[in-house]
């Protein structure tokens, strides 16, 4: 369980303007295309800054957050860090728990980066953060098994369901959602119910806005795709996976799950264990009525460097090092989103760059009434209670009323305690 922490203002390293030899450790999780970029960008660096060398630390999504969580509480965490969302909320609730970027200016250009952008780093006046991209989770399907099956796309919420039905004569499914730490089942069964009642899961202050009856029907619209073959059950893909991630699943590469729900900024992945070209971009489901809101769009993943490092302005210069030099540009590509720096973003698009799913995705998303994911929503402890409900919902061990009323109490008592 992540927790909130505040650093001295004594214990800060005072930034001198200037870059001393020093070693840099540096943390990020992602696929393997993400950790192949960026030990390339790395090597870029150490040609530039052979006097200031980067340590890498990096691995997959799952456990990473606990990880991290460790080393933060034991004074042991890397100097830079890509952070989470929600881990502003819960490691620096009073802005003190990383480092104050602005006060780096020196080495970090922020001008590349629009206001809105920055504000989602900002904590008590405070730069926690950057964001790297802006991104949001859209359907990609296995262009191959579609063809092959003769079967179109959905395009809305009726028609996925009328889609797991014909995929189940052929022994396979359209997509597949998870109830782990990636929650994707959760996710679209909230989007589900925002874009039929317009109103919000959790406010951006950390108020629960579903009531009760609205959490019942997430959990029944979850319920319903289990039923009607969309996705595998919980109890199938435990037998199946195990705790293997989609994209390694056997049943992903093999076709038998022939979509993905997924950050357009971590796509990648599920492409690269696909034949070239297999995995498209589905559209944004909708109502059938021309309601397309609902669907989420986030910083996909932001850096922030600890409040305890020795080496704030070295640290500063390679954090603009990722997210404004051309050369790295050239290097990272997409491989963390559309980049949110207008100059990164710039050269992607000089040079081509900026095509395939990650910009289908984002493109798609400027066309809906799209909503920020709350940082409250992305919460472990949130995202356990409602994984918690599905899988009791699938086991079939409890109905969807009493099982929402439980869970409309567990996140309500739970977001107060953190007021």
């Amino acid at each position: 369980m992540l927790f909130s922490c505040g650093n001295s203002e004594s214990s800060l390293t005072i930034p001198d303007g200037k870059l001393d030899p020093c070693t840099l450790r540096f943390s990020w999780w992602g696929g393997d295309d993400r950790h192949e970029a960026t030990l390339e960008a790395v090597e870029l660096w150490h040609k530039i800054h052979p006097e200031i060398k980067i340590k890498s630390e990096y691995g997959g999504w799952d456990g990473w957050a606990e990880k991290v969580n460790t080393q933060i509480s034991s004074a042991t965490e890397p100097d830079i860090i890509q952070i989470n969302y929600d881990w502003l909320v819960t490691l620096s609730a009073d802005g003190k728990g990383f480092y104050d970027l602005g006060s780096l200016s020196d080495f970090i250009d922020l001008s590349a980066f629009e206001d809105d952008v920055l504000s989602f780093g900002m904590v008590d006046g405070r730069l926690n953060a950057i964001t790297v991209s802006v991104s949001g989770r859209g359907l990609f399907y296995n262009s191959e098994v579609f063809e092959r099956l003769g079967v179109g796309y959905p395009t809305t919420w009726e028609s996925l369901m009328e889609t797991g039905r014909i995929f189940e004569k052929y022994g396979k499914y359209p997509i597949d959602l998870d109830v782990q730490s990636g929650s994707t089942a959760w996710y679209l069964a909230v989007v589900y119910v925002q874009q039929k009642t317009g109103r919000d899961f959790i406010d951006m202050d950390g108020n629960l806005c579903f009531s009760a009856d609205d959490i019942k029907s997430a959990l029944d619209f979850y319920r319903e795709l289990e039923e009607k073959h969309v996705i595998r059950t919980v109890r199938t893909r435990i037998d199946e996976d195990g705790n293997t991630a989609l994209y390694q699943s056997p049943e992903f590469i093999n076709g038998n799950i022939a979509g993905v729900l997924e950050w357009g900024s971590a796509v990648g992945k599920y492409a690269d264990v696909l034949p070239e070209n297999a995995l498209v971009a589905g559209d944004f489901l909708t109502d059938g009525n021309g309601s397309s809101g609902g669907w989420f769009i986030k910083p996909s993943l932001m850096y922030a460097v600890s409040a305890k490092t020795k080496y704030p302005d070295e640290c500063a210069c390679f954090i603009d090092f990722l997210l404004n030099d051309e050369k790295c540009a050239d290097i990272l590509g997409t491989s963390r989103g559309i980049p949110a720096s207008s100059r990164a973003e710039k050269r992607l698009a000089e040079t081509g760059r900026l095509s395939g799913l990650v910009r289908q995705n984002d493109e798609m998303l400027e066309n809906l009434e799209t909503v920020t994911v709350s940082p409250y929503m992305e919460l472990a402890r949130v995202k356990q209670f409602c994984n918690d409900a599905l899988e009791k919902v699938s086991y079939g061990v409890a109905d969807t009323r009493s099982t929402a009323q439980e869970l409309h109490r567990n996140i309500t008592d739970y977001l107060e305690s953190l007021k």
